[in-house]
């Protein structure tokens, strides 16, 4: 049984992969997006932006990447829903394979292809001179909280792409994690922020997130961000995962 699922969740990702890498769209606004905006913040906000010794490029850099996650994890959710709406769910159901490899399925495409667009983005960012000090054990603990974040992710746009009535609907969480990773320290110093803004940015999930990629890229460990960052992301996603499925479960049956 265990094979057999393996081999559906296999067809499964193998079939959102191609529909992935066939919407011109999904690159455009996944990969191409982040480029452009991390060429702007480098070449036209960057001089401007006060990051005392750190060189800007290399400030920027790990907000670029959970920038592309969160934009690429829209997508999950806009493809999940149109399987929904349009009854492509209930026929799958209607054969002989394992329901678990449906959800399963989108879940796997949406890290494997964050993991290369985040990729595409940290090569272009060294083309333009991010230099990080990271050794081999700081380079993997920064996986591990992007490969969590992504899960994270990925996983309340599984909710959203459940609940919504409509693909354009699916995709508006994204909505709200855009607007946390720009009030945060994603692409400028929370010191620089007026002091509301500044009080919230320091005091919500991304700019602790950011900060301990940031410190682990920089070779500037910050222990307890990274713990935080751990616990954000790890809570956000078991909270979400099991949403989901209850979610799913109560719309299959």
């Amino acid at each position: 049984m265990m094979r057999n699922n393996w081999n559906d969740m296999q067809v499964m990702v193998g079939r959102n992969m191609k529909h992935a890498f066939r919407s011109a769209d999904t690159i455009i606004t996944t990969i191409a997006m982040p480029l452009m905006i991390m060429l702007m913040f480098v070449y036209v906000f960057g001089g401007s932006i006060d990051t005392g010794s750190e060189n800007y490029i290399n400030y920027v850099v790990p907000g670029i990447m959970f920038l592309c996650i969160a934009m690429g994890s829209t997508y999950t959710a806009v493809r999940l829903n149109h399987d929904v709406t349009t009854g492509i769910i209930d026929r799958f159901h209607s054969m002989p394979i394992a329901k678990s490899s449906i959800l399963t399925g989108h879940v796997v495409t949406s890290v494997v292809f964050n993991l290369i667009s985040t990729l595409v983005v940290v090569l272009v960012a060294f083309l333009l001179g991010f230099r990080p000090e990271a050794g081999f054990i700081g380079w993997l603990v920064v996986i591990l909280i992007l490969l969590l974040f992504t899960l994270a992710m990925t996983w309340i746009a599984v909710i959203s792409g459940l609940l919504a009535k409509s693909a354009e609907g699916s995709g508006s969480f994204s909505y709200l994690i855009l607007l946390l990773l720009f009030v945060s320290s994603a692409f400028t110093p929370t010191d620089s922020m007026t002091k509301i803004v500044r009080a919230f940015a320091e005091n919500q999930p991304m700019t602790p997130i950011i900060e301990s990629v940031r410190s682990l890229l920089v070779g500037n460990v910050n222990t307890g961000e990274v713990w935080t960052a751990i616990a954000w992301c790890g809570g956000i996603f078991i909270v979400a995962m099991v949403a989901s499925m209850q979610i799913y479960k109560r719309k299959t049956e």
